[in-house]
Parts: structure tokens; C-alpha cells; sequence
């Protein structure tokens, strides 16, 4: 799987040009942090609206899928219940993230834009998430390219992974 960055805000978002918007929803953050809250933003409070009626709260396992356009470039915009803050580790981690690929693949998706599970939050590294999502996708093919939601730093992480793992591989 080919892994490109984009910086988490709206404007560079409106550029990357991909059907699938994957967030998570933290359960009990009101309003909701990350690409979630940029998207909430965007869409008028849509996704508060949906926390707020209990509709969707960010429970482990929970899944939401609504429409992106008009106001988004996004035809899918997908969120996944990571559960509590507290609560995250590793083993939520992978439980969500091989929901996130079963879903995808579901959609017949082969390209996505994504902020990976716990990382608005910092819950766990830029670069322990990529080697756990490289670690899960090695034998997939149904992935060609997912655009990573990071910061700067979390980039700059992730790309040393890269490298190394390259490396490691010639």
C-alpha cells in the first residue's frame, strides 16, 4: 500500500481528491476533536447533532457512514467508534483499524483519506500506528493508496518508518 500525508485542515482536505473520508469519534468528546470536528464544522454541526440525539458516540465498534457532498469533496464520509480515551491501547487500535479495512474493502475502495484510530488524540504514536497498519494491510491487495491525516511531526515519524522499513526490505 502506497502511503501519501496530507495536513489535518479543511482547505488541504478539499484537495485530495478521493471518494472515502475515514475519521473516529472518541466516545464522550463533545464536540468531536480531529477530522471529525473539521468535518462537523463543515457540515454545520451535523455530527454533533447525531452525538447529541445518541444516534452515534463514538462506541467501539459503532459505525457511521453519511453522504460528503455538496459541502465536501468526499462522496463517503465513514466514522468508527474508538470507545473511551482511557480506554484505547494497542488491541482497540487493531480492532478498529481492521474495521476500518473490512469496511473499505466493503465499498470496494481502493483509495481513502484517513486519520488513522486514536491519533486526533494522540492515544497512540504516528509512528506505532503506521507499523501496526503496515503490519495489517501486508498481505492485502485490496489497498492501493490511503492518505494519511498527520501533522508536520507525525509525517516527518512516519516517513523514518518508511525508510526503515524499505531498507530493511532490500
Amino acid at each position: 500500500m502506497d502511503l501519501r500525508f496530507v495536513a489535518p485542515n479543511l482547505r488541504r482536505l478539499d484537495l485530495s481528491g478521493t471518494e472515502v473520508l475515514v475519521a473516529g469519534l472518541v466516545k464522550g468528546e463533545r464536540p468531536p476533536q480531529g477530522v471529525a470536528g473539521l468535518i462537523d464544522w463543515r457540515l454545520s454541526g451535523r455530527i454533533s447533532k447525531l452525538i447529541s440525539s445518541g444516534f452515534a458516540d463514538g462506541e467501539l465498534g459503532d459505525v457511521l457512514l453519511i453522504p460528503g457532498k455538496p459541502k465536501l469533496p468526499f462522496d463517503k464520509l465513514v466514522f468508527f467508534g474508538v470507545g473511551a480515551a482511557d480506554e484505547f491501547d494497542e488491541r482497540v487500535y487493531r480492532l478498529v483499524l481492521e474495521k476500518v479495512l473490512k469496511t473499505l474493502e466493503g465499498l470496494r475502495a481502493r483509495r481513502a483519506v484517513v486519520e488513522l484510530p486514536g491519533r486526533s488524540a494522540e492515544l497512540i504514536t504516528a509512528e506505532r500506528a503506521a507499523s501496526l497498519l503496515l503490519d495489517l494491510t501486508e498481505a492485502r491487495l485490496e489497498h492501493d493508496s490511503w492518505t494519511l491525516v498527520e501533522t508536520a511531526e507525525g509525517q516527518r515519524s512516519i516517513q523514518k518508518l518508511l525508510l526503515r522499513d524499505r531498507r530493511r526490505r532490500e
